[in-house]
């Protein structure tokens, strides 16, 4: 394992509003840690095909020395700080058994320990890197300026963090709001997805809260602001992220305090080898001789293999199959996951709203087609969610449409048009008919079927055509495909049923809960909400898995054991934040993963148990008897290359066909 682990809540401190900056990827391919392994793997690999050619040693002794050089001198020189603190870590102790190996002739086995460790630091390096730009572009969502109303009504464009409560601002259609607020004038529909994850814009009319952050619809809105930049919810899920991430931090020190343990027994083991033998007469060449064999036999490079291999394998074979585990610590935890938590936009459901239900009116005189083609007509111009929904339907009944004319819309009201001589308005049945010069509702029809529909957590809107109410359509967001069979699946693998945690309205998520076979239903939450709740799993002694794809998500997926995003549509921060993302988008990957992972861990244990064996016989047999040399050297490459040939099992497609067998019960 790596010598030092850098736990995630010492990523560098986030600017408030950071300066542009490379692409994330050459940014962290450019990390001194990345660039040392780099070298140092790069160095090992072109000597061992001269030494295992029996090429002369001026061939491959100088690119082996350059490789302990790139790869084992910060760890040397950090290890030389701790001991001045009087700290003995496993960087030093590994540098010097690397040099003792080279020492006595091993050079290749020293390179090997050096390798390894390299590789190790870099993984923590760009875990860590990746943390901090997770919570770096969530500050993008936040604009950088407001436009503020003066006393006077003038208009001026300041800085937000200039903003104070009780300034008003002004949304004009397409910006984001720029501060937490509310509403004193105007109308408009608010997509604000990326804070509560409800799938269709909220209307915002005067008196309701907006967030900062939030798109703005086609109206304009005067808001007062009620909360400083620094206490806005966009910053809060900042916070919450960075903090959520420490509190993985305590299995950082028990790894501190194994790690010391051992560097202090190796090191008076190796001296007591060494001095005892030659208190009692033995010859100096021959006790030193001992110590280095024991140092070399006793050295964790098996160990190492014993736990990497495994995980990085199982890492490979995950993301051959579009799941991106972020590290082998990642997938070692996802087998202890003994709960889960899923969002429900994005995650069990597809995240885009669709034509659920046409209840055409009996007085209409139109069929469903007939309805369908005239409202996607007239709301063909528009960009609203519910638009596309309609369109997409009447195109998915390959229905042509003819063109619109007159097209208008009103905000939080609806579309209106003239489509083949006729005037045909969509939208919310509440709206439309408190509108004026519309016709009621006398027998009640339409409120009748407006509330069965949102009963069963559709989203209703009225088509009226030339100025009587025609039919009333269903629009939800749908369950994806293999939802239902993900819970069962995850349900069998940890034991309890999955829990839903949504910003979405208690209707919409009971309604998709059910279908999925989720019982335990928490909705209209905010980030904090999801985060207490994961929190409150997790206080309980749980292990929990939160599965999620919005911003809104992130501190949940920051705070829990493990966090998965849905690729598909998940959000930047979700996808940083996360500790696995599912990039094709299939759910029932997430079992599946959690399965492999179980796999790996059973070949560490596997692997575990015959390196254990290996280095206490070899030990043993140096401490009692008389240890040759190359013989334990034979041993101690040998137990390193079959634990790491038995951890490469797991690179196998059938590894994956077997864990997904596993992950369907």
């Amino acid at each position: 394992m790596t010598a030092t682990l850098t736990p995630r809540s010492a990523a560098p401190a986030v600017p408030a509003r950071p300066a542009a900056a490379p692409r994330p990827g050459t940014r962290l391919l450019a990390l001194p840690e990345v660039r040392r392994a780099g070298a140092a793997t790069a160095l090992f690999l072109l000597a061992l095909p001269f030494q295992l050619a029996g090429a002369p040693a001026w061939t491959w002794g100088p690119l082996y020395a350059l490789a302990y050089a790139t790869g084992g001198w910060e760890p040397g020189r950090e290890g030389l700080k701790a001991l001045k603190d009087r700290t003995l870590d496993v960087d030093l102790l590994m540098v010097v058994a690397a040099l003792g190996a080279a020492s006595i002739g091993q050079v290749m086995d020293g390179a090997l320990l050096i390798v390894i460790f390299a590789t190790s630091g870099a993984l923590e390096a760009l875990a860590t890197a990746r943390t901090a730009d997770s919570v770096r572009g969530l500050l993008d969502l936040a604009p950088a300026t407001a436009t503020r109303i003066g006393p006077d009504g003038t208009e001026q464009t300041v800085a937000v963090e200039e903003l104070t409560v009780g300034d008003i601002i002004l949304v004009r259609p397409g910006e984001r709001v720029g501060a937490d607020g509310r509403v004193l004038d105007g109308s408009s529909e608010v997509d604000q997805a990326s804070i509560t994850g409800e799938p269709l814009p909220a209307v915002k009319e005067p008196g309701d809260e907006v967030f900062a952050g939030t798109l703005n619809g086609t109206g304009a809105l005067r808001v007062r602001v009620e909360r400083d930049a620094s206490d806005s919810v966009i910053a809060r899920i900042v916070r919450m992220v960075e903090e959520a991430s420490g509190t993985k931090a305590p299995t950082q020190l028990f790894i501190e305090k194994v790690e010391q343990r051992y560097s202090l027994g190796m090191v008076a083991a190796t001296l007591a080898v060494f001095g005892v033998p030659l208190a009692l007469g033995e010859d100096f060449a021959e006790a030193l001789l001992r110590a280095m064999t024991f140092m070399i036999v006793a050295s964790p490079c098996a160990v190492v293999l014993a736990t990497m291999p495994p995980l990085l394998s199982a890492v490979a074979n995950a993301g051959r199959h579009g799941v991106l585990v972020k590290s082998a610590v990642v997938m070692e935890r996802l087998g202890q996951v003994d709960a889960v938590a899923l969002d429900k936009t994005g995650t069990l459901t597809e995240g885009t709203p669709r034509v659920i239900d046409v209840r055409p009116l009996p007085a209409c005189g139109l069929d469903e087609n007939g309805l369908l083609m005239l409202s996607a007509a007239a709301e063909h111009p528009s960009e609203h969610p519910l638009a596309r929904a309609v369109v997409d339907a009447a195109h998915a009944r390959r229905l042509e449409l003819p063109a619109a004319r007159d097209f208008a819309s009103a905000p939080g009201v609806g579309v209106k048009a003239v489509v083949d001589g006729r005037t045909v308005e969509v939208g919310a049945p509440a709206r439309l008919l408190d509108e004026p010069d519309e016709p009621d509702d006398p027998d009640g029809t339409v409120v009748a079927l407006t509330e069965e529909l949102e009963k069963e957590g559709r989203t209703a809107v009225l088509v009226v055509v030339d100025g009587a109410p025609a039919a009333v359509l269903g629009i939800a967001d749908r369950l994806r495909p293999d939802a239902a069979a993900t819970v069962t699946a995850l349900t069998a693998l940890t034991g309890t049923a999955p829990i839903l945690l949504t910003g979405d309205n208690p209707r919409a998520a009971a309604r998709l809960a059910a279908e999925a076979g989720v019982g335990d239903v928490r909705a209209g939450l905010l980030p904090q909400d999801k985060m207490s709740a994961v929190k409150e799993l997790e206080g309980a002694g749980r292990k929990v898995m939160v599965v999620g794809d919005g911003v809104n998500d992130a501190p949940a997926l920051a705070a829990a054991h493990i966090g998965v995003a849905m690729g598909g549509a998940g959000s930047d921060l979700a996808l940083e934040t996360a500790d696995a993302v599912i990039v094709r988008d299939e759910l029932a990957a997430v079992p599946t993963t959690v399965a492999l992972s179980r796999r790996a861990r059973k070949l560490v244990v596997q692997n575990l148990v015959i390196a254990g064996v290996f280095i206490a016989g070899l030990v043993l047999w140096d401490l009692l008897g008389t240890l040759p040399l190359p013989l334990g050297v034979a041993g101690h490459e040998g137990s390193t290359v079959l634990v790491g040939l038995n951890g490469l099992r797991m690179l196998r497609d059938a590894a994956w066909k077997r864990a997904a067998t596993d992950g369907a019960g």
